[in-house]
């Protein structure tokens, strides 16, 4: 036991220490993903956000409708604000970059800020970055709304994105690359940074395999929180401008809002199902109905639609390259990650990593599970099975913990399952495998493929030692086998023996005995060691039963092949024995000593002395009556060789040859009756006139005249002379 809590301890600390230093997280962020994608469709969007979207149709459309290639000209944002103005929209944010002059002039810009100088809630973007952009401080002419961050102290850069690691994550490079190049912003032309309400940071960090999962809140530029564009669309409405940092929550605490944030300082979002979900409006359908209102016509689209909306305007288009590849899209608009962060805002329900203890104590459970399957079962099926079953309670738990906003981790325990799942089985093939082979090559010969089987299941059965027990003993004997293996050479004495042992011991085994030993041709058996069966002695008598009947169906074969015919005597009895492994250290034994095993041995030379070749005690016969149907007769109360005390013994006998000699049965009890009644003369005769087909009578028949010469001799019982 020692040793196997060693080796898990090893496994586990392996795999904990992998995970402290990522080596999982590559994986573990596909299963990420594919618990978003497939519970994706469990979450609703929020109803107070809406998105237009400059997708192909728009294109086509304005190029159709009003000769516009792209870009287009601001005037069709200033529709666009004018006509949500009219609705009254909370605030409307552009995912866009304006931070150069309109190709149309500057009266199209001044058209735009115009707009959202009236509408007074719109937020312009602007993009951070080491590989562009002209302005390395923020202009001291732009006054806008900014982030006030409260109990953060020193940690404010680990909560704010920083533009390198964003770069690192979109250029793949090293953090230590982009930090090289000088920071720089891409802010709105003049004239439209003066007229937003809040000037919103649209720049985002993948994770290392380029999937955006989390976002952060802000952006820290030239010692300034910049909101991202999810938290100025909050501001733009009137949202408060402090944030607070809650160590308690390992959270921002902002606007009313409970913002969970990983070790990273990052907030893991959950993303619905698609861009689709939140039912975006192309950006021609808002224009055409700005247009239609304008004429006097029915829009398609009504003002009040966007009544008390955060609207966001982004790029859908192929060619417009605003797309990102998210947990449950590789091609989502990049105006989705700011949205998903608005909406799990609105909803609080962001998903939430777990504390890194938890982390350990699920590498830890999950790996003491599959180490217990492994060692308890022996079979590599059980133990995969049990392994099995671990994953999906795993994965199981992962899929709950998702759905009630966590990120459970699976890889790092599925690591744990396999390693203490492999280890575990190295360790069983090298010692209990060594054991399980040599149990299985020294009994194979003795024992049923089953009670093999249950033995390598409980090795401890095999103990060196023994115990007493009820069982059932056989022996057999071929008769004058002498003679018999004088005249046949070694060669093919041994093919003799080899055919006669081998049926003999199949029919043992399929019965669930044990081959003690083979003595030249003598089987010695028993039954119900080492594994328990309540009806031992029914099996002992049905397989010696079983063998005198193969036994009698191939006395054509042996006659042809080795010149004889081959009779079997067996005896069986049922007594408690001492059982077990018997012998040294090194080398025993499987065997049983007891009186009741010496009985045994001598009712099968008993048999010699009344014809008979099978014959069990009272004990036997009866136990076997009791599980099931047998027929034989009582044969005699004998004291065997070495005994004062007599038992009664009964001849077994198949259910036709017992209702073929009915007859014959019923006259040798009234005869047996008579004889031990002391009545040898009417005894006598009845056992003559049955001698000739019975051969008890004919034995009977010769100690009745024995008894009648010599009656003082007569103790009540037949007394046996030869073993």
């Amino acid at each position: 036991m020692a040793k196997r809590l060693i080796i898990l301890s090893i496994c586990t600390l392996t795999v904990i220490l992998g995970d402290a230093l990522g080596l999982f997280e590559f994986l573990e962020g596909k299963t990420y993903d594919l618990r978003a994608r497939l519970l994706a469709g469990t979450s609703r969007p929020s109803e107070d956000i809406l998105v237009i979207l400059v997708d192909q149709n728009s294109i086509d459309w304005a190029y159709r409708t009003r000769g516009w290639s792209y870009p287009w000209p601001r005037k069709a944002y200033a529709e666009i604000t004018n006509y949500l103005r009219l609705g009254g929209a909370a605030s409307i944010a552009f995912d866009i970059l304006f931070s150069e002059p309109s190709v149309y002039g500057p009266e199209d810009d001044a058209a735009f800020a115009e707009a959202a100088a009236a509408f007074g809630r719109a937020v312009q973007s602007v993009h951070f970055s080491t590989q562009w952009g002209s302005n390395a401080s923020w202009p001291a002419d732009l006054d806008k709304p900014l982030l006030g961050l409260q109990n953060f102290g020193d940690r404010a850069d680990k909560y704010a994105l920083q533009p390198e690691e964003a770069d690192a994550s979109q250029f793949r490079m090293n953090p230590a690359e982009a930090d090289r190049g000088r920071i720089g912003a891409q802010f709105p032309v003049a004239e439209l940074r003066n007229t937003a309400a809040v000037i919103g940071t649209v720049t985002n960090r993948s994770d290392q395999d380029g999937i955006f999962r989390r976002t952060k809140l802000f952006t820290l530029f030239d010692g300034k929180a910049a909101p991202g564009l999810s938290a100025a669309s909050l501001l733009a409405a009137g949202g408060s401008r402090e944030i607070a940092f809650s160590e308690k929550n390992r959270a921002l605490e902002w606007n009313g809002y409970t913002i969970p944030v990983d070790n990273n300082g990052a907030s893991l979002l959950r993303f619905r199902k698609s861009i689709d979900a939140y039912i975006p409006y192309s950006a021609y359908e808002v224009l055409q109905s700005a247009e239609s209102s304008a004429q006097g016509e029915e829009p398609i689209l009504y003002p009040e639609d966007f009544a008390g909306k955060y609207v966001f305007v982004g790029y859908y288009a192929p060619g417009l390259f605003d797309l990102c590849n998210t947990p449950v899209s590789p091609v989502y608009p990049g105006v989705g990650v700011h949205i998903t962060m608005l909406d799990n805002m609105l909803q609080e329900d962001f998903i939430r990593t777990v504390p890194a203890s938890l982390r350990r104590v699920l590498i830890i459970a999950a790996a003491a599970l599959a180490g217990f399957f492994t060692f308890s079962c022996h079979k590599i099926p059980l133990a995969v099975g049990g392994c099995a079953a671990a994953l999906v309670i795993l994965w199981g738990g992962a899929f709950a913990a998702y759905h009630g906003g966590f990120w459970l981790p699976v890889v790092a325990p599925m690591m744990g399952i396999l390693a203490a799942f492999l280890t575990a089985t190295l360790y069983n093939y090298a010692t209990e495998g060594s054991q399980r082979r040599f149990i299985k090559m020294a009994f194979s010969q003795y024992l049923s493929p089953t009670v093999i089987d249950q033995l390598l299941a409980n090795p401890k059965l095999l103990s060196l030692g023994g115990e007493r027990r009820e069982i059932s003993i056989f022996f057999s004997d071929v008769q004058g086998f002498t003679s018999i293996s004088e005249k046949l050479d070694p060669a093919k004495l041994t093919v003799f023996l080899n055919d006669y042992l081998s049926f003999m011991t199949d029919t043992i085994l399929e019965s669930g005995g044990t081959i003690d030993k083979y003595e030249g041709d003598a089987i010695i058996a028993f039954w119900n060691a080492p594994l328990n069966y309540a009806d031992h002695a029914a099996r002992a008598l049905r397989a010696s039963m079983a063998c005198q009947q193969k036994l009698a169906g191939r006395q054509d074969s042996f006659e042809e092949k080795f010149g004889f015919r081959l009779l079997t005597r067996i005896g069986l009895n049922t007594g408690y024995a001492v059982v077990g492994n018997m012998g040294s250290s090194k080398r025993f034994d499987y065997t049983m000593l007891g009186d009741s095993v010496n009985l045994a041995a001598r009712l099968e030379g008993l048999n010699k002395q009344f014809g008979t070749y099978l014959m069990c005690t009272e004990n036997t016969f009866s136990q076997a009556l009791r599980a099931g149907q047998f027929w034989g007769r009582k044969l005699a109360q004998v004291a065997v060789v070495g005994k004062k005390e007599p038992v009664t013994v009964y001849e077994p006998m198949p259910e036709e040859v017992f209702q073929e000699k009915a007859g014959v049965l019923r006259q040798f009890d009234a005869a047996r009756d008579m004889f031990y009644q002391g009545d040898f003369a009417a005894a006598l005769a009845l056992f003559d006139a049955l001698s000739a087909a019975d051969k008890p009578s004919f034995y009977y028949a010769e100690q009745c005249r024995y008894y009648l010469e010599n009656p003082g001799q007569w103790k009540g019982f037949w007394q046996a002379l030869t073993k």
